[in-house]
């Protein structure tokens, strides 16, 4: 393949490209993703991975255990968000040596599901109460098997490994009966109580609501101004006053029983001194009022004047008691009774503010939990007025059968009967409209009440005598140490954040008033007072029937015909019990996962990992740990992870009606769930999230930068000789090899302590930076001459060829925990067969004696430099003076004389890719191109000689060997 000459003229020299060892890969450049990720998930259960990976045994366990999403409807970005991070942490886990394990979960029972068949129920003109309960549960369990199965689904194709197989249930009858056993638990120990205390209540959905299940939105209520007669007071001109309150809830009027104020407060008897004729505010009345918001009573009042009279001590308040506004009115039901004749004191109340209303708060101890404790510390007479469904009850005067809301939420008729009758009986001072954030349900989002109802509750600061006080002999005590000494937060806020709320919060509300979900197995004596030590059946052997029934039948058996003298059982008369038909809020359901998903599994208890959004602190977090406080005496987790919400580009949250709703579902369609999946990695999960077409471009982007890097690699392993003819020896590697091994040194370490720290977004960013930077950009531009033209065996190209393995090998399992389908393709690429996967693989041991930090300082200068180069060609190319680097030959000035002489001894043409280069020691002469960042300058200059027809070098010996269109190192390698 030498070229021919004919006298003087030389013909065309040969074409040389067969002689090079160019990249060989099958690995395309087009990912397309949607197309083929099925194919590796299909590969994924041929080989049974996560099994297989059960199989390395010596291993310590790592359990991040599920928190259950709520079966019922498709998936949305935040399930996906939450689901992609749980996978990486279980991946990352098993990678770093650990046995790694995932058992998906489902939350099944509850109000959400079983409102769903009563709106179905509802278009069939069915009623609810009339179908059989097991009937209903049935329905329920059925809605509920359907969408576990619709997520499973939709779960796998986001790449999650799990035991898909095995997942847990809370309707599973197992699950069912641990549950119930674990609200047994609570019975036996003494910390069940029934209590009549004001919960927050659905009167669309007719149940109380846990903390959790309470979003606050924009809603506009009456305010009103009313005025209370002194009945009775020290003071004369106090005699004649009356007492203002302000309130944003009129239908609570009837329940008043007495007045708030707060004695740290400065208080002032105001006297009307002018005021319209048609004004509810007459001229003379005397009003008691905080001087704080009096100004503000004035203008909502239309008081044109006003004088303050003096200042009415706290004192003076306290001895102050007032009438209600309603009494005197009759009964129409009863003439001669009057419902609200009774007196109304003045109180002392901490939670009175002085920044808004009158200073003096109504209350109503049984619609509001200020109020309930006001009322309880002082014996103020609870009230029952509101019934299930938010009306009041049928022979309450004036207001019987009224509703505060309707069906669909919206004002019923209370709070206008209550305004009028204030009206009618002259205590109405002022009356407006407010828009304030107010309680909804999360699920009808219809409004909520405060409503006094007998629930059951666990007492969290009643002291237990169970043996599991190492922690504290309450649940409350043992809750605070577990947050303070025994969980690992991520964020590190999250601490603070639940340990607040279980500081502050009151007792568990355990029960709900609906039909889908595990009962409260517990009986009460009939007639009993449930302050009498023999309210409940506290019997080891009626629990013990009660779950084995269960485990056999499901918790249905509970509402099965002959269930209350089949768990009685002969020692106890059923007609000397009632059973309770109250079913346990979901949140003990999900709570008490810790106890069936992983104890009884035989897994690894306390979970070394939750993992769940901020709003699991007043939900999952909180309710597993008082759950298990209770019952193991300590938190069920070592570690807590949260992440925020994911909202639209701009920051706004995602609405179907604002149309901005970016679904996993079209995302995995246009660009696979690994784009998704490198969204997830990327993000700072411990803040709200961004996504949108132009974040997932940007992502898509990156993705194909980073597949490029891998080609090349995946590229340079395939090609001809690139087995070599053996490694050489680490230390005797060329410097710019050894240079890449420290990085990979230093990379290990971070990557391993990134994902052990669960920051996923570090390690993609340095990842990220070492494959496009210090490769792409760098080494592989370097190496390509040395890869491509030098001999098969020769030690530079053999030990480029050793350090693309140890990439392949590092990026491939320090990739594959985030890009999961990617990295399998770039494994199988590699490693091709039916039971390979980089799935199987750990983290490889880097070895620490590829760490050489005097030598990456050492190649900063010469990183240095080479930008230096670069910046003078790149202005030459921008000048149409050069069009490749290797036309130029350049002279380079570096003003440091011990960087020149490293510059010198480095082989810089190769590292800069000119053709030749020349380094001088010294200040660059007048016109150079200068580095502002390192003061070396760069006098362009042309390359000498011919170009080499193989590598393209432009050198002066090229021509005088014997393959006369190459260069020396071209020739000999075409002479081997």
């Amino acid at each position: 393949m030498t070229g021919r000459t004919t006298g003087d003229a030389e013909t065309a020299p040969p074409d040389y490209r067969d002689t090079l060892f160019l990249p060989d890969t099958d690995f395309p450049m087009r990912a397309a993703l949607p197309k083929r990720e099925p194919e590796w998930l299909a590969h994924w259960e041929r080989i049974g991975v996560y099994d297989r990976l059960r199989e390395k045994t010596g291993r310590e366990t790592f359990e991040l255990h599920d928190g259950p999403p709520y079966a019922n409807g498709r998936l949305h970005i935040g399930h996906a968000l939450n689901k992609i991070l749980k996978d990486i942490v279980v991946r990352a886990a098993q990678m770093r040596g650990f046995d790694s394990r995932y058992v998906p979960g489902w939350d099944c029972h509850g109000l959400p599901i079983e409102w769903k068949i009563e709106e179905d129920y509802r278009k069939r003109g069915k009623n609810k109460d009339e179908v059989p309960i097991n009937d209903l549960r049935g329905e329920c369990r059925r809605f509920a098997e359907h969408w576990v199965g619709v997520q499973r689904d939709e779960f796998k194709r986001l790449g999650v490994i799990g035991d898909w197989e095995n997942p847990y249930l809370t309707m599973s009858y197992d699950a069912e009966a641990v549950i119930a056993e674990e609200f047994m638990t609570f019975l036996m120990n003494g910390t069940l109580y029934r209590g009549s205390k004001p919960v927050m209540w659905s009167p669309v959905e007719k149940t109380a609501l846990a903390e959790a299940e309470v979003e606050y939105h924009e809603r506009q209520s009456h305010a009103i101004w009313v005025k209370f007669s002194v009945a009775d007071a020290g003071a004369a001109d106090l005699a004649r006053a009356h007492v203002v309150i302000w309130t944003t809830t009129p239908w609570t009027i009837p329940q008043n029983r007495a007045i708030c104020f707060n004695p740290a407060l400065e208080y002032g008897l105001y006297q009307v001194t002018a005021a319209p004729e048609d004004n509810w505010a007459k001229e003379g009345d005397l009003y008691l009022l905080a001087d704080g918001p009096a100004e503000d009573v004035k203008e909502q009042a239309r008081v044109a004047e006003w004088k303050r009279l003096r200042t009415v001590s706290g004192d003076e308040l306290s001895g102050v008691v007032c009438a209600h506004p309603f009494r005197g009115l009759a009964d129409p039901s009863e003439a001669d009774r009057n419902r609200w004749d009774f007196d109304v004191p003045l109180l002392p109340g901490g939670h009175v503010t002085g920044d808004v209303g009158t200073g003096f708060v109504h209350t109503a101890p049984s619609h509001g939990a200020d109020d309930f404790e006001i009322g309880v510390k002082h014996g103020l007479k609870m009230t029952h007025n509101v019934l299930e469904a938010g009306e009041f009850r049928a022979d309450l005067p004036f207001f019987g059968g009224l509703y505060i809301f309707d069906r669909k939420g919206l004002d019923g008729e209370a709070n206008k009967a209550v305004i009028d009758k204030l009206i009618e009986t002259g205590a109405l001072v002022a009356r407006g409209r407010l828009t304030h954030s107010y309680p909804h349900s999360w699920r009808s989002k219809a409004p909520l009440i405060f409503r006094n109802t007998p629930q059951w509750f666990v007492a969290i600061d009643r002291r237990l005598d169970d043996g599991m006080g190492a922690y504290g002999d309450t649940i409350r005590e043992r809750a605070l140490a577990s947050i303070e000494k025994l969980v690992q937060w991520y964020p590190a806020s999250g601490r603070n954040r639940l340990h607040a709320m279980i500081a502050n919060r009151p007792d568990w509300v355990l029960s709900r008033q609906r039909a889908w979900g595990v009962p409260l197995t517990c009986f009460t004596r009939k007639g009993a007072s449930p302050d009498d030590p023999g309210f409940l059946l506290r019997d080891a052997e009626v629990n013990a029937r009660i779950a084995r029934a269960f485990r056999e039948e499901g918790a249905d058996a509970w509402f099965a015909e002959g269930a209350k003298a089949r768990f009685l059982g002969d020692a106890y008369d059923p007609e000397d019990w009632e059973q309770v038909a109250d079913i346990l809020d979901v949140w003990f359901d999900s709570g008490s996962t810790h106890a069936f998903a992983l104890r009884d599994r035989g897994h690894r208890w306390p979970a070394s990992l939750y993992l769940e959004g901020t709003d699991q602190h007043r939900g999952w977090f909180h309710s597993s740990m008082l759950q298990s406080c209770g019952t193991r005496g300590r938190a069920p987790y070592d570690g807590v992870l949260t992440h925020g919400f994911t909202l639209d580009e701009n920051g706004v949250k995602m609405s179907k009606s604002l149309g901005n709703v970016t679904a996993p579902q079209d995302i995995v369609r246009q660009y696979g769930a690994d784009i998704l999946r490198l969204w997830a990695a990327q993000a700072d999960y411990t803040d709200d999230q961004r996504i949108g077409p132009e974040i997932l471009k940007g992502a898509a982007d990156g993705y194909r930068r980073l597949r490029n890097t891998l080609r090349f690699m995946l590229g340079v392993l395939g090609a001809r000789g690139a087995q070599g003819a053996g490694d050489p020896p680490a230390d005797a590697m060329p410097e710019l090899e050894r240079l890449i091994l420290h990085r990979l040194a230093e990379l290990d370490g971070q990557v391993r302590d990134g994902y052990a720290a669960h920051d996923f977004q570090s390690v993609m960013q340095k990842l990220f930076a070492f494959a496009t930077v210090d490769l792409s950009a760098f080494y592989f531009d370097i190496r390509k001459d040395a890869l491509y033209c030098d001999a098969a065996d020769a030690p530079r190209r053999r030990a480029c060829i050793f350090v693309m393995r140890a990439l392949f090998e590092r990026l491939t399992t320090w990739l594959a925990p985030v890009l999961c389908f990617t990295m399998e393709e770039v494994w199988l690429t590699r490693n091709p067969g039916e039971a390979s996967s980089v799935h199987l693989q750990d983290f490889p041991e880097t070895p620490a004696e590829w760490r050489d930090d005097a030598l990456a300082a050492k190649w900063t200068g010469i990183r240095a430099a080479r930008r230096a180069v670069n910046g003078a060609l790149e202005t030459a190319r921008a000048d149409k003076v050069i069009g490749a680097s290797l036309e130029a030959a350049p002279v380079l000035h570096a003003p440091d004389p011990a960087l020149a002489e490293t510059l010198q001894g480095a082989d810089m043409a190769d590292i800069c890719i000119t053709s030749d280069i020349a380094i001088v020691a010294g200040t660059p002469p007048p016109g150079a191109f200068v580095q502002d960042d390192s003061g070396m300058g760069v006098v362009f200059a042309r390359a000498e000689g011919r170009k080499c027809a193989r590598c393209w070098k432009i050198l002066p010996d090229v021509g005088s060997h014997r393959h006369r269109g190459t260069c020396k190192r071209c020739n000999d390698v075409l002479s081997a």
